[in-house]
């Protein structure tokens, strides 16, 4: 059975628990208080953070290289898309997330005001920038739900809880968003310190 070290709090944790709950397999889930790390964790992952997850002898962290065993491992439903051409573009999507939307998250929950701000707004640019993608189709790679819906929905359920607010033109996102948070894995997957970040 899989083990999923998880942070009751933390996005990247949360993508893991989407797609396991995506699959409905076996599966459990270890909380994590991130604030109080315990020492295995360290010992699984050099970078001492989680998601980590556990199979027999594998052990895997990085909520993206996580997500894509899972998929390959439980192929049905399929997250990634099964064309080559369109598995590599949704890889280079994911890479973009991380560079340009994600990698703000630490910024958010630990640097001070002026540097959060900062990040606030580039996060709310590249929403803003997508938005126009949400009026032609139902989820990120057209109608089909995908790896890319699970990377980002932790980020726009935070959007209250990191104190962003998007501009009008950005509303297909927070019509998307509800869409993504109205799937029974996504409710599923939820940790009661996450529910509370919405009112």
């Amino acid at each position: 059975m899989m083990t999923l070290y998880s942070g009751t709090v933390c996005p990247f944790s949360q993508r893991c628990r989407i797609v396991l709950f995506e699959k409905g397999m076996d599966f459990q889930v270890i909380d994590v208080d991130v604030e109080k790390m315990p020492e295995d964790i360290a010992v699984m992952n050099p970078y001492n953070r989680v998601p980590v997850l556990v199979e027999r002898d594998l052990i895997l962290h990085e909520a993206n290289i996580i997500n894509e065993y899972i998929d390959e491992r439980f192929p049905h439903p399929q997250l990634m898309p099964a064309d080559p051409v369109m598995r590599g573009r949704a890889r280079l999507f994911l890479h973009r997330f991380e560079k340009e939307l994600f990698c703000h998250i630490d910024t958010l929950e630990t640097a001070g005001k002026r540097e959060a701000d900062k990040a606030r707004i580039v996060i709310r640019d590249h929403l803003t920038l997508i938005a126009p993608v949400f009026q032609k189709q139902k989820y990120m790679l057209g109608d089909e739900y995908s790896m890319l819906d699970v990377a980002i929905a932790p980020l726009l359920w935070r959007l209250d809880h990191y104190g962003i607010q998007l501009p009008k033109q950005a509303a297909p996102v927070l019509k998307y968003a509800e869409r993504l948070f109205s799937r029974p894995a996504f409710i599923d997957a939820m940790t009661a310190s996450e529910k509370a970040m919405r009112r």
